[in-house]
């Protein structure tokens, strides 16, 4: 009996160590990690998910779905599911690239602005305010339009209209902590600007980051499907989401072909909001503290 209660105690605390936050618990953020996980094996997976070849005219045109082709076929005789299945890899794989670079640039160039000051961050922070300046879709496509049709100069329009929007959250958050007493006694210690914001402000503040970013990538996903859509992404005949409901548009009649990469997009952008409103709420103890009871 001793032994029994002496294990249960050693299990106790390391049960509460792997618990998740109640906010990450919720319905919500339950669905929309699911959905996320399932897309990204659909994505990893995409060649050997795929029923056929998303890029081969095999089939008659304009098919309605059937239980050969349950996502119907193009105006090309392309089937609908393999092609959406394929797009998952250029949607959501980009998307994510698109802002772990954008989180990377934007973060260096903020903590740069927020520790150092003066010249730097006036420098650097106007930079972000002509960036501001314009709305961020109108941008991109003039960047795009500019730059010529393809998805690597849509990823480098949507670059650059994406990095000021971190580099805004981490100078603030920054400037919030580098005359902390322990940025201070660090300084005192003999850390350089470099280790200081590495070792002493970083893991303070990478956590309101993170979920900017969580936040984001449902951004990219519409806003890279909306320059497809528009011609200035991906060009024909790779397998993109927004292009493919542009053709969808032109062939009206055969709805398919536009409702399934369009509900594709829905559930990608809807689970990314799930979990990043989870994420924000796990970072807020007053909406952490009146989540009760709608964890799982």
């Amino acid at each position: 009996m001793t032994q029994d209660v002496l294990t249960e105690g050693l299990r106790a605390p390391f049960r509460r160590r792997l618990a998740l936050p109640r906010t990450l618990r919720t319905p919500l953020a339950v669905v929309g990690t699911v959905i996320i996980a399932v897309w990204l094996v659909i994505a990893v997976f995409a060649p050997w998910i795929a029923p056929y070849d998303p890029l081969a005219q095999d089939f008659t045109k304009l098919l309605a779905p059937n239980a050969v082709n349950w996502f119907g076929t193009d105006e090309v005789g392309r089937d609908v599911l393999s092609r959406v299945i394929a797009g998952s890899r250029v949607s959501i794989l980009l998307a994510l690239l698109l802002v772990a670079a954008s989180l990377v640039i934007g973060s260096v160039l903020g903590a740069l602005a927020g520790y150092l000051g003066k010249a730097v961050d006036e420098v650097i922070m106007r930079i972000a305010d002509l960036v501001f300046a314009f709305p961020t879709i109108i941008l991109a496509m003039v960047i795009a339009a500019s730059l010529g049709p393809s998805l690597t100069n849509a990823v480098i329009a949507m670059l650059i209209v994406s990095w000021p929007a971190y580099a805004r959250v981490t100078r603030s958050l920054v400037l919030g902590a580098r005359n902390s007493e322990y940025v201070i006694a660090g300084r005192l210690l003999g850390n350089n600007a470099v280790t200081s914001l590495a070792k002493d402000i970083l893991p303070n503040i990478i956590a309101p980051v993170f979920v900017l970013a969580t936040l984001d990538v449902g951004t990219a996903i519409l806003l890279l499907s909306g320059l497809s859509f528009l011609g200035l992404g991906a060009v024909p005949p790779t397998p993109d989401w927004g292009a493919m409901v542009s053709s969808g548009v032109l062939n009206f009649s055969s709805w398919w072909i536009a409702v399934f990469p369009g509900l594709a997009i829905l559930s990608v952008v809807l689970a990314f909001n799930f979990l990043g409103d989870a994420l924000r709420d796990s970072l807020d103890p007053r909406t952490a503290e009146g989540i009760q009871g709608r964890a799982l």
